[in-house]
């Protein structure tokens, strides 16, 4: 059995639907009407020790839903989740010696103590012996540049200390599997990468499984061998980003600056009217967005140069920022069983 295992796994919540009109508040605290909504429908997949995956898909997409029910803090509607051996929802106690947590908006640190204090009962909930506990706390602190901030209050700390210091707690009882919930939302660019550069290597030296959900496609891109993507509860896609690069960044965009805006524009009009062009001009310069699979590139650049002389001309591939945004927008073509059967495949390759 693999580390993770999630089987045709489905959530739903009930939720109460507040009638409008005169009367529609007390019609609805007497008689009221229920609604399911479905959170994760029928999904998937099965996490290897020491894999790191990207676990993507827009706001309410279904992502959080899946960390709760992975972690036992929700429990399935539908289907079986599997980690480390142990049903989560069912051996909470005996799953979270086996798992630690980082949720990008709450924390486990006392608020009004200082973060030493929370490690400390932290050392006491999880077990850990003495020997252990310095050894995890001195490394991490070390790495994590954090041991300065042992002896401030929590409340004191920016939101990059506080997160380096949320880490460091969630690794405290060498969890096997590490679930990252947002964890570098609205730091700054230092902050990122220490975290970026520690989580790297925890998975690399210590084989550390981690699952991350993030909205950062630096995060993805750097810690990251494999990409799943949800969306409205479905799983839409599992397999490697350099895959969903290859097969679906299927747009490019060439820009060309010119001396004059006679020039640009007469550019700009030849192009309007192509199938599979956008064109934008701003003065002295004009952006191309086309489709490769329909325009071909050599053909576009030989008319472009035809028409007039640039003085700069640069071309860029979409960026994976964009491509994952255009698949929460339009989905992804054909069966999503298939696609996920000829990504796996494609990282076998």
């Amino acid at each position: 059995m693999s580390l993770i295992e999630v089987n045709q796994v489905r959530k739903v919540f009930e939720t109460t639907v507040r009638r409008k009109g005169r009367f529609g508040t007390l019609t609805s605290l007497f008689r009221p009407e229920k609604r399911e909504v479905v959170a994760v429908e029928e999904i998937s997949f099965s996490i290897e020790k020491g894999e790191s995956v990207a676990y993507l898909g827009p706001n309410g997409a279904g992502k959080s839903t899946t960390i709760k029910m992975l972690t036992g803090i929700l429990e399935p509607s539908g289907g079986s989740i599997h980690v480390a051996g142990l049903l989560p929802h069912k051996n909470r106690k005996q799953s979270s010696y086996q798992i630690g947590v980082v949720f990008g908006q709450r924390s486990q640190l006392l608020f009004d103590l200082p973060v030493k204090d929370s490690f400390d009962l932290l050392r006491y909930m999880y077990s850990i012996t003495w020997e252990r506990y310095h050894h995890n706390l001195r490394e991490f602190s070390e790495i994590l540049e954090v041991g300065h901030l042992l002896d401030r209050p929590v409340r004191t700390l920016s939101l990059g200390q506080r997160m380096r210091c949320e880490i460091l707690a969630a690794l405290l009882h060498d969890p096997e599997i590490l679930f990252l919930d947002e964890p570098t939302i609205g730091l700054d660019v230092v902050a990122k990468e220490r975290i970026r550069a520690f989580i790297e290597k925890i998975n690399r030296e210590k084989g550390v499984t981690l699952l991350l959900t993030t909205h950062d496609m630096n995060d993805i891109e750097r810690l990251c061998h494999r990409t799943m993507i949800i969306d409205k509860g479905k799983l839409i896609y599992d397999g490697s980003l350099q895959y969903i690069k290859d097969n679906f960044a299927t747009e490019r965009q060439i820009r060309a600056a010119y001396l004059d805006a006679v020039s640009a524009k007469a550019v700009a009009e030849v192009f309007a009217h192509w199938e599979g062009i956008k064109v934008h001009t701003d003065e002295l310069v004009v952006r191309i967005t086309y489709d490769q699979t329909r325009v071909d590139t050599s053909e576009l650049l030989k008319l472009l140069l035809d028409r007039a002389n640039p003085r700069d001309l640069t071309m860029q591939d979409e960026s994976v920022d964009a491509l994952i945004s255009r698949i929460y927008r339009e989905g992804m073509d054909g069966n999503p069983k298939q696609q996920q059967r000829i990504a796996k495949e494609a990282i076998a390759q």
